[in-house]
């Protein structure tokens, strides 16, 4: 049986010298974060980018990013400003026989409780931001170094050279993500739907008095071929139905983008000489909208882990990358147990299943206390 990849990687690495201290496999989002914080400390990074991306169609999606990672990207100069960071002012879920829970950032006395980023938009700074990094090199291939990070995403094609597996959990759903306009202004509100079992998100986009928004709809796999097929003005009267005509009149003003929903973690997240992060470690049901900020956290621990380590220890060090695993991995773990809870409570649609949650939603939005401390938590604020 030949050794396993990270076994060749660690003989290369001590016999020839490289000239990247960490080499990342994926330029996304959090790989690109993660490079930009290394180099601060002045690691030399080579950072593969991603292969055969699909330039086809414009890119749809949106992402809700709390304080924290706000807080991150500014630190390594990536925050996109203006319109492409629309700030939420409050938060409105709805329940299917009646519950509802509103958040409010004045309540919480913070000046937003989330903000909707354009993922390309994001995505353009980053780019920006790693191109005038000199100790960073991008690169068409993965190169040897004394640390290998994979950030490619779920669908990472390099993680079984470490010997990883992905344990998968597939919900009976699909993500659909598109855009909208919208006859009404958003005022700067994040909304949610439950009914049915499928939840449907509308993301404020375009600054806080804009009229478009990102939706997100988790709806049954067996309707997704249906819905989209449905011609845009057909596709735009579902959800207006299903947002129970919030803000009027909608028109479709994008391409739709599905994909199968998963509850997924790796089973190991570190070993001698490679970590994961993001969704090449774990992915979660996107209805609490944290999917990134876990994946931003994982690079802000990573980083600062390999910040604080012994003068004589190597970035690639064993017992110093399990330190990341096991922070990262309790965090991840009661998301991932939340949003997995939450899931399966509004996707049972027994008569005794809708009163136990719209019952439960009524009895939060009154708990005080308990509802300002998940209010926060989900803001990225202890």
């Amino acid at each position: 049986m030949p050794p396993p990849a990270w076994a060749a990687l660690g003989s290369y690495n001590s016999l020839m010298p490289s000239p990247y201290d960490v080499c990342i496999r994926g330029a996304g989002i959090t790989g690109s974060t993660l490079a930009l914080l290394l180099a601060r400390d002045r690691l030399r990074v080579g950072l593969v980018r991603h292969g055969g991306a699909d330039t086809a169609h414009t890119d749809v999606r949106a992402y809700a990013l709390n304080a924290a990672s706000r807080q991150l990207l500014e630190s390594v100069r990536a925050w996109p400003g203006g319109e492409h960071a629309t700030p939420v002012q409050a938060m409105q879920v709805h329940g299917d026989d009646g519950g509802e829970v509103n958040f409010s950032a004045a309540q919480q006395d913070v000046p937003a409780l989330a903000w909707i980023v354009d993922v390309p938009a994001l995505e353009r700074e980053l780019s920006e931001a790693v191109r005038y990094q000199p100790l960073i090199e991008t690169l068409d291939a993965p190169a040897p170094a004394a640390l290998t990070v994979v950030c490619e995403g779920r669908a990472s094609a390099t993680r079984a050279e470490f010997g990883v597996t992905f344990d998968t959990t597939p919900y009976a759903q699909h993500g659909i993500a598109a855009r909208l306009s919208c006859e009404k202004p958003h005022g700067g509100i994040a909304r949610q739907w439950f009914s049915g079992g499928e939840i449907l998100a509308f993301l404020p986009l375009s600054g806080p008095q804009g009229n478009s928004v990102a939706v997100v709809w988790s709806v049954h796999e067996a309707r997704v071929p249906e819905l989209m097929a449905l011609p845009e003005d057909g596709f735009a009267a579902r959800l207006q139905t299903a947002s129970q005509g919030a803000l009027g009149g909608l028109t479709l003003t994008s391409a739709r983008a599905a994909w199968p929903l998963q509850l997924a973690r790796a089973s190991r997240w570190t070993g001698p000489g490679w970590a994961l992060a993001g969704d090449a470690a774990h992915t979660v049901h996107p209805l609490s909208g944290q999917g990134l900020n876990l994946g931003l956290t994982d690079a802000q621990v990573l980083a600062r882990v390999l910040h604080e380590r012994e003068y004589w220890r190597a970035v690639g060090d064993a017992k110093l990358l399990r330190r990341y695993e096991r922070e990262r991995k309790a965090g991840v773990l009661m998301m991932g147990a939340t949003t997995d809870g939450l899931q399966q409570l509004f996707a049972r649609e027994s008569d005794a299943g809708q009163a136990l949650r719209n019952w439960g939603m009524r009895g939060f939005e009154r708990s005080g206390r308990l509802k300002q401390w998940v209010a926060r938590q989900a803001m990225g604020l202890n």
